[in-house]
């Protein structure tokens, strides 16, 4: 068994059992999957996100398996990611509570709390009217080279995100945006950690990237940009080097665009 207590939970859980005391928290629930629930709490007047792991069962793990996808076993991806994260200096939550107990990686019971973020808005949001009202061109590029930079020492790092979207980034509001906006990286419950992330997962974090910023009304110089913050490398040499790996981004981000517009349609 592991367990992590920061404040107020260290003390709020004082010679209790957290695992039975988690399940108590009452808020508004974000998402309730199988074997997997997250919800917002209030402690002491302030916000926190707790995420809740019961075990996916053999038959869900079977599935995943299957597919060829890594399931989620519990909240240790996520601490071990926001771990490494602190470690490289990537803004992100921070987490101040953590459990985990059981061998059985099917029924393995595991949480983790994170403070809130506040006041930001994601960036799908803040970005969602720039192709009718576009920003101030030095924010947008401002975001652009951070998120680029955020990416880069991600990967750099060893960690790759696996739902590496831009609603995932938050822009904090306690200033106004400007040329100097603050970004922090949420939602890494998929996160795999390693010496070095393989270049398979690398280019998934960034097709899916590139797919989710496809509407927003970024210009070829727009990513241009990107590519030359992430991969620090000159423009020449870059698309050089890289090319084909930028023309499967390109194909890759246009079947997840059209996988997206489908379940769409069919909602």
């Amino acid at each position: 068994m592991r367990l992590i207590l920061a404040e107020p939970f260290k003390t709020l859980w004082q010679d209790k059992d957290p695992f039975v005391e988690v399940l108590k928290l009452q808020g508004k629930v974000y998402r309730a999957l199988e074997g997997r629930r997250t919800l917002r709490v209030e402690v002491d007047g302030q916000g926190f996100f707790v995420k809740i792991h019961q075990g996916i069962g053999w038959r869900e793990m079977g599935k995943n398996w299957l597919s060829a996808k890594s399931p989620v076993l519990g909240a240790g991806q996520e601490w071990r990611a926001l771990e490494r994260l602190q470690q490289l200096g990537v803004p992100s939550m921070q987490a101040v509570a953590f459990g985990e107990k059981g061998r059985n990686p099917a029924r393995q019971q595991s949480f983790i709390i994170t403070r809130e973020l506040a006041p930001t808005i994601d960036l799908e949001q803040f970005c969602q009217d720039w192709r009718t009202e576009p920003p101030e061109p030095a924010l947008k590029r401002a975001l652009i080279m951070e998120v680029a930079r955020i990416t880069a020492a991600m990967h750099q790092g060893g960690v790759n995100h696996r739902d590496c979207y831009i609603c995932h980034f938050l822009l904090h509001l306690d200033k106004a945006p400007t040329d100097h906006p603050r970004l922090s990286l949420i939602d890494l419950h998929r996160a795999q950690t390693r010496s070095k992330v393989p270049k398979r997962w690398r280019n998934k974090d960034l097709a899916g990237l590139y797919f989710s910023a496809l509407t927003i009304g970024l210009t070829r110089r727009d990513e241009l940009r990107f590519l030359q913050r992430y991969f620090q490398r000159p423009l020449r040499e870059i698309l050089a080097n890289e090319a084909v790996l930028l023309a499967w981004l390109r194909r890759k981000a246009r079947r997840l665009q059209q996988r997206y517009l489908r379940k769409e349609a069919m909602l």
